[in-house]
């Protein structure tokens, strides 16, 4: 970590005291005297061990609190490097913290799951600025909390004791000048702070199982920070079970921007629990609003806005939100608590929600009416918001007003006082909602039997967007499941103790001998129908198969903490991940998570075949799948029953980052290897990055169908085809070094490729799109030689900035296939799909280089000339052998570019071809094999 503007000072020569009240920095001389550690004499850790700067003051005061050795590491300035912070250490702000400069120096913040950040005082608050992101994926068991000193010092706690999170992106905003650069100030926040761009699928990284209590403060008289800001974050950014709670100004405020969240709960918060404008248009579903219960200050659960001066500007504000709970108290100041307030010409799509609350709370349902000036004169001749509401921009569906106070609606008006639109008729007139005053829910907001809000849903997967969860009930909550609990403040969760980590096995796993002959180990057998965390620590021994959730049922999510072992003990031990059920591996540059084999785990010999591997099914497309009706393919290497495919091309079995698979690929019968990762129909809406398969028996990642996206992907050492793909594959894959074994031992093609060996123009048509990839060959030769790429059955691709190369005595770098024959040498058909292809640029590589000894295979009983494709068509280079295109991984080919973020947004903009060059080696730190 680089914090640029500070100094460093010696921690065995000083040490720093943080002040309560203004969080001054006092430099005290200490003698060099060791001394026995105890909860009032933590000892300090090493400048190299930890981030930010050893607090001695607040480690003895956060230890006394806790009854135990804590250390405080206190961070300030601007981050400019990554960084992860662990649970080594409680973390405290000091003023204003940046990740990264503004589209410079920029770094990604890694927060370890159960890691707690606290402000010292009212000016502390965190930004992330554009380009840079923070990736705070805690667990169910272990959230991430940001929260006041007071709260971790176990002292009475307020709203406004710190500042917030504010999350700057370069998504878009209305209030971008309409040509040049887009750079928005962001409210509440120092100057320099700002957002706006053209990417409203940018990424600002991940909050995951995270709490943020007790922020807000008022930095000048009503300029105070919300719980979190998120200034034009794009939809690449994930947010999923996330809590603001006790903020004393908005909970969560977006301004323009389309990011994406789930599960997301917002309590006590004193101003707005949700506010938009500037053109907003993000999704969320699952979100549950509680004004505080002893009715404090509260004001609207939503508040939202487009434009104030110009109401129908575009893009205009138009969020999706579907089952959201809004439960107001009886605050009456001055600003009262309401429950939606819709103005300045917003839009709104509202589905499976219920507004209610206690008598005296105000009106549930507001529209904006003509909009008057300070003296009463109307600002314009028409409210867009009721324009909005009169052609569906405004829409509300399966919704409840279920407001006990007799007040659900308040009319827009007009200047001189006249109703411009009768809410209550527009409400009951749109599809499924329903005005009644007894929602029947328990004290903790969940529906009790017998509501009206059970079974009043309708399937918003199918029916809105395929972002949103199928369910059938109105509200954030079912009967049956509440998943706020166990992680949320206020429900079991989001509490700063600090706890020591708890020895032995998950609930859901049994202790079998160690592994290692030292470590606590926990076997995993059967079938997972409930959320199982594997918990840092242990080792985790897979006993046969192991099933993640059942096909489209008793689906459960398996959360990997970062560091964990997984390993099998012969080639009957798998993983699979079934349809509707998730893997959450979130790892980290410094603690990757690891599948491999018993032998790896024990010290011992390691070799390809050793265990079995990973298997992700999804629902998205297979040209495979039937015509009409569903779809349940049987993915090849896996117990019957293993099924994948369907329509959603969006759909999320959850995250690979930094893990690492190894010495897989059991032969289960001749012919029938498991593949280091198999995606059976996965959707983009899974993440996958930083993945490495090593030493594999099988294909390192194979996909059939689907539409995954993967960055930053190694695959070493693999003995059959690195990547494999057929049956509509259409996902992309950016920064992909594929490297054959350095012995010259087994392997064979760097991409094979297939759409349908019987029919193969099928539809959809396998076609992903490729950047940044190197292929380095060997040199062996047995039944199936090292090759670079094959493309075949009817495949497409679209590949960008790559080198395909070798050492003398590799096979050919490039082949298409020609006329398929069958096993009599008869023709199959009477021309190539893939040639066609070739030809039409439904297959396509740019920007390329090739460097083999045998560069080209000309495709069989058909004419086509492949060299003069790939140069003269396609205006790619040859060069001379592999000591021209790359030292080691790294590209030193100066071929340019393409820019293949203009193609799309998912792709990072880069000044190389290859995968990965020395200024930036991605590879390093986490992978192995590659020495």
């Amino acid at each position: 970590m680089k914090l640029s503007d500070l100094f460093k000072v010696s921690l065995v020569a000083t040490a720093i005291t943080l002040a309560g009240c203004g969080g001054d920095i006092n430099l005290n001389v200490e003698e060099t005297v060791e001394q026995p550690t105890s909860p009032t004499n933590p000892t300090p850790p090493t400048a190299e061990e930890l981030p930010g700067t050893f607090s001695q003051s607040l480690s003895t005061e956060v230890s006394t609190a806790l009854g135990r050795s804590v250390t405080v590491q206190v961070l300030s300035g601007v981050i400019t490097q990554d960084t992860t912070l662990s649970t080594d250490a409680i973390w405290a702000l000091d003023g204003a913290v940046f990740v990264g400069k503004d589209k410079a120096e920029s770094a990604t913040l890694t927060i370890d799951p159960g890691a707690v950040v606290f402000g010292n005082n009212g000016g502390d608050y965190i930004v992330v600025s554009r380009d840079s992101k923070i990736e705070a994926s805690g667990t169910k068991n272990d959230p991430i909390i940001f929260t006041s000193k007071q709260d971790v010092l176990g002292e009475t706690t307020a709203a406004g004791q710190w500042g917030g999170m504010v999350l700057l992106g370069n998504g878009i905003s209305n209030k971008c000048p309409a040509e040049g650069d887009c750079a928005l100030q962001v409210e509440g926040v120092e100057s320099g702070a700002v957002f706006g761009g053209t990417d409203n699928t940018d990424s600002s990284g991940t909050l995951k199982y995270v709490v943020v209590k007790n922020a807000g403060f008022e930095l000048s008289v009503g300029n105070e920070l919300n719980g979190i800001t998120f200034g034009a974050v794009g939809s690449g950014t994930t947010v999923d079970y996330l809590q603001v709670h006790n903020n004393a100004d908005d909970g969560v405020e977006f301004f323009g921007g389309a990011v994406n969240l789930k599960h997301v709960v917002l309590t006590s918060i004193d101003d707005d629990s949700i506010d938009w404008d500037n053109g907003f248009q993000g999704k969320m579903q699952f979100v549950y609003v509680e004004q505080d219960k002893n009715s404090t200050d509260a004001n609207r659960g939503i508040e939202a806005d487009n434009d104030g001066k110009i109401p129908s500007k575009d893009p205009k504000s138009l969020p999706m939100i579907s089952n959201l709970t809004i439960v107001g108290n009886n605050f009456n100041g001055e600003d009262d608590a309401e429950g939606i307030y819709l103005r300045e010409g917003t839009g709104l799509h509202l589905y499976n929600s219920v507004i209610t609350g206690s008598d005296e709370m105000g009106e549930c349902l507001e529209l904006e009416g003509i909009a008057l000036a300070d003296d009463g004169t109307a600002l314009f001749s028409d409210s867009e918001t009721v324009n909005n509401a009169n052609d569906g921009t405004i829409l509300m569906q399966n919704t409840f007003m279920s407001c006990t106070n007799g007040e659900n609606f308040k009319d827009p008006k007009g200047a001189d006082g006249s109703v411009l639109l009768a809410l209550e008729g527009w409400f009951t007139a749109q599809s499924g909602n329903v005005i009644n005053d007894k929602p029947m829910l328990g004290v903790n907001g969940q529906p009790i039997a017998g509501s009206p809000l059970l079974g009043a849903g309708q399937d918003v997967a199918n029916t809105v967007d395929a972002f949103f969860d199928t369910v059938d009930f109105a509200g954030a909550l079912n009967d049956s499941d509440d998943w706020r609990e166990g992680w949320a403040f206020g429900y079991g969760g989001g509490i700063v103790t600090a706890p020591e980590a708890v020895a032995g096995c998950p609930t859901g796993t049994a202790s079998i001998s160690p592994g290692d002959g030292t470590t606590t180990t926990c076997e995993i057998s059967g079938r997972i129908t409930a959320d199982l965390t594997l918990t840092a620590g242990n080792l985790y021994a897979l006993d046969g198969a192991v099933f993640v959730g059942g096909d489209k049922t008793d689906s459960a999510t398996l959360t990997i903490e970062p560091g964990v072992t997984v390993y099998g003990r012969n080639g009957k031990d798998y993983l699979v991940v079934g349809r509707d059920s998730k893997i959450e591996a979130n790892g980290t540059k410094d603690k990757p998570i690891s599948f491999t084999s018993s032998q790896d785990v024990a010290g011992e010999a390691t070799a390809a075949g050793q265990w079995g591997g990973l298997v992700l099914l999804g629902n998205a497309p297979s040209n495979k799948c039937p015509d009409t009706g569903d779809c349940a393919l049987q993915v090849e290497g896996v117990e019957s029953g293993a099924v994948f495919g369907g329509t959603e091309t969006t759909d999320n079995s959850g995250t690979l980052r930094y893990v690492r698979v190894m010495n897989g690929g059991y032969l289960l019968s001749p012919g029938n290897e498991i593949n280091g990762i198999t995606f059976g129909g996965v959707g983009s809406g899974t993440t996958v990055e930083y993945l490495q398969v090593h030493q594999n028996a099988d294909d390192g990642i194979e996909f059939f169908g689907g539409n995954v996206q993967a960055k930053y992907v190694v695959l070493t050492s693999i003995q059959d085809d690195s990547i494999d793909w057929d049956n509509g594959f259409q996902g992309k894959l950016q920064h992909v070094l594929v490297k054959q074994a350095a012995d010259n031992s087994d392997a064979n093609r760097g991409i094979e490729s297939d759409n349908d060996g019987k029919s193969p123009s099928k539809l959809p048509k396998s076609n992903p799109t490729i950047a940044n990839l190197t292929i380095i060959g060997n040199t062996f030769d047995g039944e199936d030689d090292s090759e670079g790429m094959y493309f075949r059955e009817g495949t497409g691709a679209q590949i960008y900035n790559t080198i395909v190369t070798g050492p003398v005595g590799m096979g050919e770098c490039l082949e298409i296939e020609g006329i398929a024959k069958d096993d009599s040498g008869t023709p199959l058909f009477t021309e190539s799909e893939t040639v066609n292809n070739a030809n039409d640029g439904t297959l396509l590589i740019k920007s390329s280089v090739i460097a083999c000894s045998e560069n080209f295979k000309d495709p069989s009983g058909v004419t086509f000339d492949t060299q003069n494709w790939w140069t003269t068509t396609l205006g790619n280079l040859v060069a001379t052998g592999q000591p021209d295109v790359v030292n080691g991984i790294f590209t030193i080919d100066t071929t340019v570019p393409t820019d293949v973020k203009a193609i799309d947004s998912f792709f990072d903009t880069t000044d190389h071809i290859g995968a990965v060059s020395s200024t930036n080696d991605w590879t390093a730190g986490w992978t192995v094999g590659l020495e």
